[in-house]
């Protein structure tokens, strides 16, 4: 691998850790900053909006800055909103740290992928883009339940400086390691990139993955307090579910890949929003039995986010189809969605938290994550009646 394949892996990894390791925090900022849970939740939805606001408009902006310099700079903004989160002294202070870091974030895997691809022969582009993406899935198995787990022992500040020790260490690889003469194509104008919101079809996979990836940070964004206060699990035992959750949710990637790979994105994704929704429904019942919630979680982990491939794949062919000249754009998109999932999402489990209370959200969850399989269900029978319609006067066969 090359060192500088390395440090974008590592860059993923801190940002991946910096997102959702808040999740694990939530009751103890909640505590010491003397805030509500749903208050504290806002944490991950105002970051993850940084995030889908930010990417497209950043990117568009520092399209002509040199791809090393930029990769740098993105990562001296995460740096120092994580040192900002660090000596945060207030719950406002903290909201800036978040959305520093999201600005970040939302640009680094526009400009990460770029940069990979580079790195190696055209023939490994995918497996280079496929290795910096790990490093999010390395934070889920271990940078999160390892930040909680400091969080918790040291307190949460301490989290956001390890953290932003890992920022510095990935600076320093971008700085010593990644070429200065990186190729790359300058984003469309914001007016170009705006015309694929007008895509019907594209618009329904947007609102298929905000919905389906959303639907179970309902639940997620307070899974920490679910395990603390509903299962009653300790604060030390939190950080070890947690951990458990992230090797599934690793697992459950990979199998939602191939599945797609085997069955089509939509039948993929229609098998794995209707086991999630029966998981969350059964987290429902399971919440206040330590040994049946960790099963549970467990089954939550391995569906959680395997669906994240078949959307991916989903959105870059119906993008083949009605917008030809800007998949890229497209697919930008769909991480935009996602992110406004995660931000919806959370913000909802707030509401539900504070009116109807903690055991409420995993339901409700699983009711919006059929939601979610409805549309795709919807997508499914529009592809079919789409390839039945008949070919115009003249077309030229393409089989």
């Amino acid at each position: 691998m090359p060192l500088a394949l390395l440090a974008l892996t590592l860059s993923a990894f801190a940002i991946g850790t910096t997102e959702f390791v808040i999740v694990g925090l939530i009751p103890t900022i909640a505590t010491d900053l003397g805030v509500t849970l749903p208050s504290a939740g806002l944490l991950v939805s105002l970051y993850a909006l940084s995030v889908a606001i930010g990417a497209p408009l950043l990117t568009a902006m520092t399209g002509r800055i040199p791809r090393k310099a930029l990769l740098v700079g993105l990562m001296a903004l995460f740096t120092v909103g994580n040192l900002v989160a660090w000596q945060a002294p207030s719950y406002e202070s903290l909201i800036v740290a978040r959305i520093l870091t999201g600005l970040a974030h939302g640009v680094f895997f526009s400009v990460g992928s770029i940069i990979a691809t580079n790195l190696v022969s055209k023939d490994k582009a995918a497996s280079a883009i496929a290795t910096m993406f790990s490093g999010m899935t390395v934070a889920f198995v271990t940078g999160i339940p390892l930040g909680t787990f400091i969080g918790q022992h040291l307190g949460w500040r301490v989290t956001f400086l390890v953290v932003a020790a890992f920022g510095v260490v990935a600076l320093l690889g971008s700085l010593l390691f990644v070429p200065k003469t990186i190729q790359h194509t300058p984003p469309a104008p914001l007016l170009r990139q705006a015309r694929v919101l007008l895509q019907p079809r594209l618009l329904l996979v947007y609102a298929m993955t905000a919905v389906g990836y959303g639907g179970s940070l309902i639940a997620f964004t307070f899974l920490a307090p679910i395990l603390q206060d509903l299962a009653g699990f300790s604060p030390n035992m939190v950080g070890a579910v947690l951990l458990a959750y992230g090797v599934s949710v690793a697992i459950g990637n990979i199998w939602g890949g191939r599945l797609a790979d085997k069955r089509g994105p939509v039948s993929a994704l229609k098998i794995i929003f209707g086991l999630l929704a029966s998981v969350l429904l059964v987290l429902t019942f399971t919440a206040g039995n330590p040994w049946l919630v960790v099963l549970t979680v467990l089954a939550w982990g391995a569906v959680a986010f395997g669906n994240v491939p078949g959307l991916q794949v989903y959105v870059v062919q119906q993008a083949e189809r009605v917008a030809p000249d800007a998949v890229d754009v497209a697919a930008g998109f769909n991480i935009a969605a996602f992110n406004l999932g995660v931000a919806g999402g959370s913000w909802a489990g707030g509401l539900v938290v504070s009116h109807l209370g903690l055991g409420h959200t995993p339901w409700i969850a699983a009711v919006v994550t059929l939601a979610a399989f409805s549309l795709t269900a919807l997508s499914g029978r529009l592809d079919r009646n789409k390839s039945m319609e008949p070919a115009a006067p003249g077309a030229v066969p393409t089989h």
